[in-house]
């Protein structure tokens, strides 16, 4: 089974990604913030990230740059979960080291044509 770190501020966006993702078959955990992410990923990293951009503590981008730098960082596809919609975010998620991007609101199609354009599903 797959691993999958849904990092977001919002406990709903948390337990509506993972009443999704568990349907597609992937173990999921949660993490509140950036920093928690990189905590989380240094204990074990997943195969899979969805992220969100603006949260307290670190935010997505900042998170996302780190996780690149870091042992095994470049190992996890890092799908963008945020209402930042405009081409320059998306730009440099993508030049940080994103997979894909995907805009809020979501549901289960989306989540699951995004993971299968890059080869999770």
């Amino acid at each position: 089974m797959k691993s999958c770190l849904v990092v977001d501020d919002s406990k709903v966006i948390r337990m509506v990604a993972r009443r999704i993702l568990e349907t597609l078959d992937f173990e999921i955990s949660e993490a509140t913030d950036g920093q928690e992410a990189l905590e989380a990923c240094r204990a074990e990293m997943p195969d899979a990230i969805l992220l969100d951009w603006n949260m307290p503590v670190m935010n997505g981008i900042d998170f996302l740059r780190t996780l690149r730098v870091s042992e095994g960082g470049d190992a996890p596809v890092v799908v963008f979960c945020t209402t930042e919609n405009d081409m320059s975010h998306i730009v440099e998620a993508m030049k940080a080291g994103a997979n894909e991007y995907i805009m809020k609101p979501f549901d289960k199609e989306i989540i699951e044509a995004k993971f299968i354009q890059v080869g999770l599903l």
